[in-house]
């Protein structure tokens, strides 16, 4: 089995859609169907990929917009983030609103809650959950061990962090999730971040100035 990943950044956020899936089922997820769910779902069919549920990092509408309109096309279930981003869930309507979002988006119903410690699976294949929180309280990544792949939302970026200038966000707490959970994963680890390029652990632990 091994895992194939495209990366599709969407609306004028450019946040990072991962497409993800099994080689040998042909069954996969996306992971923060930020918007422009035509173009996530035509992409899907054009990788002979059949989506069995949608997973989210965390509660911000850049990463959740597309979620509620494709559960309900495709009937799927919504899996993540932990229960302590429900509140942001909850008013995907006002954020909507406050940035000015092009469209009104569906409402967004989590079928489960996700913890520190849990797994989800993508076909045949089977992710680690990390409960990361400080950019948001219920910030989760997702890790293929595998393949040595890590789906961070905006926990960590190629040079930077999240930001922490949200309501309930927590630098502290933040930096030592990154810290005790993410790098301990390994150097060799890549991650891809809610916005820009892919790297990889081993250099943002070098490199990354908010680390050090």
């Amino acid at each position: 089995m091994a895992l194939g990943v495209v990366v599709i950044p969407v609306t004028p956020f450019q946040q990072n859609c991962s497409l993800v899936w099994d080689d040998a089922t042909m069954t996969g997820v996306l992971v923060d169907p930020g918007g422009e769910v035509d173009r996530l779902t035509a992409v899907a069919a054009d990788k002979g990929v059949t989506l069995e549920k949608i997973l989210l990092t965390h509660g911000h509408i850049d990463h959740i917009a597309g979620a509620g309109a494709l559960a309900r096309d495709l009937g799927v279930p919504i899996e993540g983030p932990h229960r302590e981003d429900a509140f942001w869930i909850d008013q995907l309507q006002p954020q909507a609103r406050f940035f000015g979002w092009p469209d009104t988006p569906e409402p967004v119903r989590p079928t489960r809650w996700l913890d520190q410690g849990e797994t989800v699976t993508v076909g045949r294949l089977t992710l680690d959950v990390l409960h990361c929180p400080g950019h948001t309280p219920g910030h989760v990544v997702f890790f293929e061990p595998e393949a040595r792949v890590a789906f961070v939302g905006d926990v960590l970026f190629a040079g930077s962090v999240g930001r922490t200038d949200f309501p309930r966000s927590d630098p502290p707490a933040l930096i030592e999730a990154i810290k005790t959970r993410l790098l301990p994963l390994g150097d060799d680890v890549t991650f891809v971040p809610g916005h820009g390029p892919t790297s990889t652990l081993g250099h943002e632990r070098l490199t990354n100035p908010y680390l050090r």
